[in-house]
């Protein structure tokens, strides 16, 4: 039991190294949020017009999509740990840059390359805790990388809500320099090693991770995992032809499309604009900071709940209640933009927006926002998990890209109540999908849940043979020890009424 407390406390250890990694990705990506206003103010020591600001806001995404696509080809050839150090290197580039930009285009560059970076932090690091990870905590480590996320982000908007646009981004140095430091003693994981035939090492890190001397049994059970999950290529063709694959890739893409569409990340980048929509008397600066501290806040319930409460329910209850939020919003904004009704300035219902924004931003991140991260890393084989993350992440990357680009443009075409109520649909949509189709994985091995969804096609057609092969000669030895017993009995009592005849 103490070994196994040893190695829970190093999976903790761990993964508060590779979290505080996340501070840095988290800012990297919410840093328009608060730049944003002081672009349209002139406020900052770069002048660019509102169409050049919404490129900045949304060139995360590209980067994001070319970060993950890059994650795919070191992974697997270098291992989920120097990738995870390796990403730090972007992120510093983009800072430097940042301290010398004086065009848009410079700023362009800054955002294209954060987002280079985070793209390929956060789809090595959740392959990384899956596979280090005890099934009972996997859940709640996971989240901790979302959790630091969303730290990062309500840092850098209470921040840069209150300080200059220079020194904000002079404070940024430092965030590359503790990714590189905090992730340099990381461990790898054991199923790197397993798939590059490194027995011994692979053997030294499961003791790290989970405190046991005799590892034998566990590394069989790992060495055999990974051998029936590697038999087959790692190709984009294995992975979109191959039948076994097929209801993980309709679960992650249907979950993926309706955590984009739903609106979670357009609301939060434009959550300072859609909050002087509505008129409400609240300093931006004070929403701003509310927003980043729900972020927070619901971080922390999120890695409490997903263990608890399970992923599943998690699903459908944070989609089902955003869309219902957003739905009240939208009505507002109808009632305002086309019904033409001015609500007086001591109304609360002036504080609709407000706190329907707050609840969406708080239901996503307990759930779909955190969640379609981890489920992905816990359902695909590892001879396709990297590839399928990363095609998974370039799509989430475009949609992403077309839902913070459109937002503007929706808002021309149908008002904020169209937007609103598009986003509710897809919420809805979602809680609708999840519960016809998303697995449960609370509590599960790997090897249960690639069971659980591949069924008889975990195991080749000639294995299935074996084992039924297997089977049969067991039932027959079976059979015929009991004949063989039967008969020695009968023998037995023929021999005492012999005995008792004479």
């Amino acid at each position: 039991m103490a070994l196994k407390r040893n190695g829970r406390t190093a999976q903790y250890l761990i993964s508060l190294a590779v979290s505080l990694a996340a501070i840095s990705a988290g800012v990297s990506v919410y840093w328009s949020t608060p730049m944003i206003p002081k672009f349209h103010s002139h406020e900052a020591a770069i002048e660019i017009t509102q169409e050049e600001a919404s490129w900045v806001a949304s060139l995360s995404t590209p980067g994001y999509v070319v970060g993950s696509l890059a994650s795919s080809f070191v992974v697997d050839r270098f291992g989920r740990r120097a990738s995870i150090i390796a990403s730090a290197v972007p992120m510093a580039v983009g800072t430097i840059i940042l301290q010398i930009a004086t065009k848009a285009w410079m700023l362009y560059m800054t955002r294209l390359i954060w987002g280079f970076s985070t793209g390929m932090f956060m789809t090595v690091s959740f392959i990384y805790f899956v596979e280090i990870a005890d099934k009972e905590i996997r859940g709640k480590l996971s989240v901790a990388i979302r959790f630091m996320f969303n730290f990062g982000s309500f840092l850098v908007v209470s921040v840069g809500s209150f300080v200059s646009y220079t020194t904000l981004n002079r404070m940024l140095i430092v965030l590359p320099i503790g990714h590189f430091v905090a992730c340099w003693f990381i461990p790898e994981t054991p199923h790197f090693y397993i798939k590059e035939g490194k027995v011994e090492a692979a053997e030294k890190s499961l003791q790290l991770l989970h405190g046991c001397k005799d590892q034998n049994s566990r590394l069989e059970s790992l060495r055999s995992d990974v051998k029936k999950q590697t038999r087959r290529p790692g190709t984009f063709k294995e992975l979109f032809t191959g039948k076994q694959y097929r209801r993980a890739i309709v679960i992650v893409i249907g979950i993926k499309t309706t955590q984009i569409m739903s609106g979670s990340l357009p609301i939060q980048q434009y959550a300072g604009l859609i909050i002087q929509e509505s008129h409400a008397d609240i300093p931006l600066s004070a929403a701003l900071i509310s927003f980043g501290a729900v972020r927070f806040v619901a971080g922390i319930i999120s890695s409490y709940l997903v263990d608890k409460v399970g992923r599943r329910p998690l699903l459908i209850v944070t989609y089902i209640c955003t869309g219902v939020t957003l739905i009240i919003v939208g009505i507002y904004f109808y009632f305002q933009e086309v019904v033409g009704i001015d609500i007086e300035t001591s109304s609360p219902l002036r504080y609709i927006p407000f706190v329907g924004v707050f609840l969406s931003i708080s239901l996503s991140t307990i759930g779909y926002d955190s969640l379609v991260y981890i489920i992905p890393a816990e359902i695909f084989p590892i001879n396709v998990k990297s590839l399928a993350i990363t095609y998974l992440n370039i799509y989430g990357g475009l949609m992403n890209f077309l839902a913070v680009k459109g937002f503007q443009n929706m808002r021309d075409w149908t008002g904020l109540y169209g937007v609103f109520w598009y986003f509710a649909a897809f919420a809805l949509l979602g809680g609708t999908f999840s519960f016809f189709m998303a697995p449960e994985t609370k509590g599960k091995s790997l090897r249960e849940i690639l069971i659980e969804l591949q069924g008889d096609l975990y195991e080749e057609p000639e294995e299935r043979k074996l084992n039924g092969t297997k089977g049969d000669v067991q039932n027959r030895g079976v059979k015929e020890s009991c004949e063989l017993t039967e008969l020695a009995c009968k023998n037995e009592e023929n021999n005492r009424n012999s005995t008792g005849d004479s």
